[in-house]
């Protein structure tokens, strides 16, 4: 709630009008379609959960309204949630900041300017962290991490990694969950995170 009076005094001080300061996603998704703003300002979490609910509406909103911009601050990095968002729309009036950069007021309103007007704003440590990640998706692995997704991409069974290995298929097991949490797989199909991760061994 801080952070939130916080903006809309800064935001008043630059001559912007706040239109609507709510508090949750749902509130967010009313104030958009009552207001109909020029830009969007939300944090990615928010209550109930403080998980991604923030994101969750401005993604929604966008797919809705492509051409509606939204800025999105978040406190940590989170690679995922910004190729997300930016992947809404044609990609156009969408800024994705941490909120270390709201503390330096000039670059934060020249930032929202920017969006409202159709540019794109990423935070450079996030732009940082993507590029590292498309250069080599595969540079958190440890060699054995490693070389137990080669096998994976050869189509073996856990059995048989076990086996070529001579290790346990309790241990295949391990280093297969530390190669998806790694290549930050999203939690689905067992089947369909294999896949994915072998299509990072061979892309990278």
């Amino acid at each position: 709630m801080l952070l939130r009076e916080g903006l809309v005094g800064v935001l008043t001080r630059f001559g912007h009008e706040t239109v609507a300061a709510v508090g949750d996603a749902d509130a967010l998704r009313d104030a958009v379609s009552a207001y109909e703003p020029d830009v969007v300002v939300t944090d990615v979490r928010m209550p109930p959960g403080f998980q991604d609910e923030g994101l969750r509406a401005a993604v929604e909103l966008r797919a809705v309204r492509p051409r509606l911009p939204v800025l999105v601050l978040s406190q940590y990095v989170q690679r995922a949630y910004a190729a997300e968002l930016l992947d809404t729309g044609d990609g156009t009036g969408v800024g994705y900041l941490l909120k270390d950069r709201v503390g330096q007021v000039e670059q934060f309103v020249e930032a929202l300017t920017r969006v409202a007007q159709g540019g794109t704003v990423v935070d450079p440590e996030v732009v940082r962290q993507l590029l590292r990640r498309r250069r080599d998706p595969l540079a958190q692995l440890t060699p054995r991490e490693r070389e137990v997704l080669a096998l994976v991409a050869e189509g073996k069974s856990n059995a048989a990694i076990a086996h070529d290995l001579v290790v346990s298929e309790a241990a295949v097991g391990k280093h297969i969950g530390n190669i998806l949490g790694k290549l930050d797989l999203p939690p689905a199909d067992g089947t369909h995170r294999r896949v994915l991760a072998v299509l990072a061994y061979l892309r990278a």
